[in-house]
């Protein structure tokens, strides 16, 4: 399709606008965590890692991220394994109910957050307490689990709906059983699609607060709602600026990886 001059100049004008909306307020976000101004004011009068160290040496901060990172484990572990089971189910296998299967599976995904957190504090009230279980690191994994499952689900299903079922076939009918076929033949064509969702399930639920608020105990505190809880104290703000730099700094690393894998899914993959 070619375009005109004026609109490539209009299109390219769009396109930096949209970016800059994205990305200029996380560059404030860097900024201001090497501003040694407490308040964060603008321009900042210099630089500083002082609150770097400051955060480094924050227990609260620690203390919550390694609360998100075990959350956002055991939700990808969950996630890993229903959801590729799932996907494997629906694609292989012809059964009543199947679309609607897929329907359910994909829903929560596009149901408001909050919805969901209600839905579940109410489930876990009168389901698990009953029992002597509360809420607190298992309901938060759980909850997270509920939407993880979905992009493990998307990733896995898309990649099995690539692959040739011959395959498979070929290798039994050299004799190979179901378990070693799928151990040399279909494992090593998923494996990237199960890498690239296990990341982004990882990546959501690190990144949860709405679900997490509803479903998260006395004395559990992950890392996004430990921020929220901190942004109005003035005299955290330096940590805070920190905390959220380190997260967009690491966050690249998952989702530049997920997305070199997706790319690999869509032109094939490799046995």
């Amino acid at each position: 399709m070619n375009l005109s001059r004026p609109a490539r100049i209009t299109l390219r004008i769009a396109a930096g606008l949209g970016f800059a909306v994205i990305y200029v307020p996380l560059l404030l976000v860097l900024v201001n965590s090497l501003n040694p101004d407490r308040s964060s004011g603008w321009p900042p009068p210099g630089l500083t890692v002082h609150w770097w160290a400051d955060a480094w040496h924050s227990t609260g901060a620690r203390d919550a991220l390694w609360t998100s990172v075990k959350a956002g484990l055991g939700a990808t572990a969950i996630a890993l394994v229903l959801g590729t089971l799932i996907a494997f189910a629906v694609q292989r296998f012809r059964f009543f109910g199947r679309e609607t299967l897929s329907f359910l599976v994909v829903l929560p995904i596009a149901l408001p957050g909050i919805i969901t957190g209600v839905a579940l504090n109410t489930a876990f009230r009168t389901v698990l307490e009953p029992l002597g279980v509360g809420l607190g690191m298992f309901t938060v994994v759980v909850g997270h689990a509920t939407f993880c499952i979905v992009v493990v689900f998307n990733n896995v299903i898309a990649r099995l709906r690539r692959m040739a079922g011959s395959y498979e076939q070929a290798a039994m009918d050299l004799g190979a059983n179901t378990f070693r076929a799928f151990v040399d033949i279909t494992f090593p064509l998923v494996r990237s699609a199960l890498v690239a969702g296990g990341l982004l399930a990882f990546a959501l639920s690190f990144d949860e607060i709405v679900v997490t608020t509803f479903t998260a105990g006395p004395g559990i505190q992950t890392l996004p709602i430990w921020i929220f809880s901190n942004m109005a104290r003035p005299q955290q703000a330096p940590v805070v600026n920190v905390v959220a730099a380190v997260l967009v700094l690491l966050s690249v690393v998952p989702i530049y990886l997920a997305q070199r894998l997706s790319s690999d899914t869509a032109t094939g993959g490799r046995i």
